[in-house]
């Protein structure tokens, strides 16, 4: 599917739609969807790719799919185990202190975790640190303001997290999945960007929406409104020479 463009965008998100009743489905059209991302900036096959909480594998057998060496490393066993047996080589792990050399990936991947981790730009710096000068980091996060930045109780995350979550489990009749301030966090575009500008080891590739289905970069570079209308920050970094 073209990148940006109308149909992708519906495609990505009746695949969402079916997240729940078909995970493999949903995750493995968005798995194809990032790897042909990434590869518009570097080659996969032949690569080394580290998947940095990809949960149950998805993103990482879409690469080795695509001819690269790949490996997932996810804190979580629920995430890891959760369609059965993760790809082989897995490792549990967490993303703040990654089991690998510097300069180990030719690749680093994060698809929807930033907004999970209490302190993301530890979170990055890991990521960096495991990426080879020259190498190339992809973040994707759904941020705050986003109308699916409470996830599962969006959009009424806007109107208080607690209440988004007390409407949830009245709807539902069981609680929300995830928290305010235990695995949910409130991360914003404005201060990513300015905190990812304001390093030395990387340099910003790209900041665009990763749904959107026209002007995905340009919607990123209005403040204010970016918040609101990326609805998911995807970051291109390439970690600089040492």
């Amino acid at each position: 599917m073209r990148d940006p463009s109308l149909r992708r965008s519906v495609a990505l998100f009746r695949a969402f739609l079916r997240e729940r009743s078909d995970p493999a489905y949903c995750y493995g059209l968005l798995a194809r969807d990032s790897a042909e991302q990434v590869e518009r900036y570097v080659p996969v096959k032949g690569s080394t790719v580290v998947d940095v909480g990809g949960g149950s594998g998805h993103f990482t057998e879409e690469f080795r799919r695509r001819g690269a060496h790949a490996y997932l490393f996810e804190p979580d066993p629920r995430e890891l185990y959760a369609q059965g047996r993760p790809p082989e080589g897995a490792v549990l792990a967490d993303g703040y202190l990654l089991p690998l050399a510097d300069g180990t990936a030719d690749v680093c991947f994060s698809s929807n975790v930033l907004e999970h981790v209490a302190d993301p730009q530890t979170f990055l710096s890991e990521m960096i640190r495991v990426t080879r000068p020259g190498g190339l980091i992809y973040v994707a996060f759904t941020n705050w303001y986003s109308p699916w930045g409470g996830h599962e109780t969006g959009p009424w995350h806007y109107v208080g997290a607690a209440r988004a979550r007390a409407r949830y489990q009245r709807r539902t009749g069981r609680a929300a999945k995830h928290t305010l301030g235990e695995n949910l966090f409130a991360v914003h575009i404005g201060t990513t960007l300015r905190q990812v500008r304001a390093r030395h080891d990387v340099e910003l590739v790209s900041a665009r929406s990763r749904y959107w289905p026209f002007l995905a970069g340009a919607v990123t570079r209005v403040p204010g409104l970016r918040e609101f209308a990326t609805w998911n920050l995807l970051l291109i970094l390439r970690r600089c020479p040492s």
